[in-house]
């Protein structure tokens, strides 16, 4: 097989206490891609101690193939460092993420590795579906908004809108090593890694496709919990840092959408007197955004059910 044509794409997968039945749908659809140059690197955050943990050993036993490397980290370690020690252990030329509970549509590296190819970046990201734990479409991320891929435009627009989703970035794989790769964070891990990529000058490419399917669940996941709440306030008080490159509109639209953040976070841990107060501060944040932003919203979802 001919190297430049068809390099060697590295998935990494971090694990964090999630059954068989979802694990095994995450790999299965990285082994059906239509791209045959891949390997999955699959990194378990589980302790010993979660009682499923024999099971997905047993399930990666029972593969038995040679592009499929699963490690156990000896320590609880977290999202982002669990995904460093993927990408430090990945043989690829590119790496691209999944998450243990999400999926892959079949295309999905062999669309994403020729765009990058074919524009020579150094980095990708695409659009994302997002759906509840029972299979009902709840968000479309698209960014046809990005009118720019100058650096500072990006800057502003991420900081304002993130341009994010894990399963959709698709780096080199010595340019995301670069960049520090991920930082250990409670939430943000992505945020903060395509803040990096940015401001580390790489040229970044965005695929108006969709080739990813992600599942949010109640228990929130890696990151997910009080945790998000948490690391929301942090994420918003390391944001304010570059408000002074920021025009007053910018600022105004991220204190929203902190507001409108911090309210579906309580919401999901049903402290609703929290998520009413967040509630009111994000309409009086700006009442322009509020409306505009609600109606963006609800007409994505219809739009792309």
């Amino acid at each position: 097989m001919d190297k430049q044509k068809n390099p060697l794409v590295s998935v990494v997968i971090p694990s964090y206490k999630r059954t068989v039945e979802y694990i095994s749908r995450a790999v299965e659809s990285v082994l059906a891609q239509t791209y045959p140059n891949v390997e999955i690197i699959v990194i378990d955050d589980s302790t010993e101690a979660f009682e499923g943990r024999i099971n997905t050993e047993n399930y990666f036993k029972s593969l038995n193939k040679t592009n499929v490397v699963y490690l156990q980290n000896e320590k609880n370690l977290g999202g982002s460092l669990s995904r460093n020690r993927g990408i430090e252990a990945a043989k690829g030329d590119y790496i691209t993420f999944l998450d243990d509970d999400d999926e892959y549509k079949p295309e999905k590296i062999e669309r994403q590795l020729h765009f990058m190819l074919e524009n020579d970046l150094d980095m990708s990201f695409t659009n994302l579906e997002i759906y509840s734990f029972k299979g009902k479409l709840i968000d479309f991320r698209e960014f046809s908004d990005v009118k720019s891929f100058d650096n500072d435009y990006l800057l502003r627009h991420h900081l304002q809108r993130h341009l994010t989703g894990t399963p959709t970035f698709m780096y080199k794989a010595d340019k995301l090593r670069e960049t520090g790769c991920f930082e250990p964070v409670k939430i943000g891990q992505e945020f903060h890694l395509m803040l990096k990529t940015i401001l580390a000058g790489l040229k970044i490419g965005y695929l108006p496709e969709c080739y990813v399917k992600a599942y949010r669940h109640p228990d929130g996941g890696i990151s997910g919990g009080l945790n998000k709440i948490i690391g929301e306030k942090e994420l918003f008080e390391f944001k304010q840092k570059y408000f002074p490159r920021l025009t007053k509109k910018e600022q105004t639209f991220i204190r929203f959408r902190h507001h409108a953040v911090l309210a579906a976070g309580y919401k999901r841990n049903k402290m609703f007197l929290h998520m009413i107060a967040e509630c009111f501060k994000t309409f009086f944040a700006s009442p322009y955004d509020f409306v505009c932003e609600g109606f963006k919203f609800v007409s994505k979802v219809i739009k792309n059910r």
